[in-house]
Parts: structure tokens; sequence; C-alpha cells
């Protein structure tokens, strides 16, 4: 039988700060009415960026939205050496992936997507009357997409069912 149980050091040095530098470094609220549009953009679907280092000096980390309009599809792309998770809010995702995105699989409200370091893929919203909105998270604060317009699509992609490797039955 496996041991799953993990072990962690609680004891993390904390950086000693005074109650008014907690106030300007500590924990930051991000309204949804000033997140940032000026950010990394894909034909077909329209980031914003509420988490990244010039907003809140995140390190290691890049979260925001995505919507992309009814019956809409983004153009190819990658995000180079970044691992995404996109989490769909409202609507169906259907994802492709792949050299000439011959993979397929669909998405909807509370489900998430993960999608590994420099794979091509490109997000369609599956619905014709409903605009698909998702939290969109990166793993560095870098915002980094590579649009791929010379990827030309397989014409019937293979779908593809995810199966856990740690829960396969």
């Amino acid at each position: 039988m496996a041991d799953h149980s993990h072990s962690h050091d609680h004891s993390h040095d904390q950086p000693s700060a005074s109650p008014e530098d907690w106030k300007s470094t500590g924990v930051r609220v991000i309204p949804a009415d000033s997140l940032d549009r000026n950010t990394a953009q894909t034909p077909g679907m329209d980031r914003a960026a509420a988490i990244n280092f010039a907003r809140v000096g995140a390190q290691k980390l890049w979260a925001g939205t995505v919507h992309i309009h009814a019956n809409a599809k983004t153009g190819a792309h990658h995000h180079g050496h970044l691992e995404s998770v996109i989490y769909i809010l409202k609507g169906r995702a259907r994802m492709r992936w792949g050299e000439k995105l011959e993979f397929t699989a669909e998405a909807g409200p509370g489900d998430f997507i993960y999608v590994p370091p420099y794979v091509p893929h490109q997000e369609i919203n599956a619905s014709a009357d409903e605009k698909l909105e998702c939290v969109l998270m990166r793993s560095d604060s870098e915002a980094i997409a590579v649009n791929l317009p010379d990827v030309e699509p397989v014409e019937e992609p293979t779908t593809v069912k995810w199966i856990d490797p740690t829960h396969p039955t």
C-alpha cells in the first residue's frame, strides 16, 4: 500500500514588515472593471490581465479573463515555456491541439483545461449563441502568446477523453 501522506515544513521564513508595509504590499483585490486589456492577444479572443508583475508585482504567475464570442474561434497559437490553466465559467469550450490541431476535447462550466508549454492549440466557442467566459492562469508573470498563422488544421480531429492516471477507473 502506497503512503500518500505529505510532509510540509510550515516554518517558512517570513519577511518582517510593519503593519503599514502590509497595507501596501499585502493582499490585493482587483475589481472586475479594472482588468487590463493591454496584454498579448490572439485573434478571436479577448484577454484581460488581473494579476501580473506590472499590476501587483507577481513573480511566478499571470491570471486574467478570456472571452470568446459566440460561434468564434482563436487562431492557432502557443504560450512558449508557460503552463496554462483555463477554468470555464460560462459556455462551452472546444479545444484543438497538436501540430495540425488534430486532437479535440470539450469542456463546460466548472471544468479545468491544462495546456502544457509549447503545445499548439486553438480555443473554440462551441456555442452558436452564448459567449464563452473563462479564467486563465499561467505559470509566469509574462504574457506570451505566439500566434501560428501557418498551421493548417486537419478536417476531422480525433476526440480525446482524458483519463486520470492516478484514478484510471
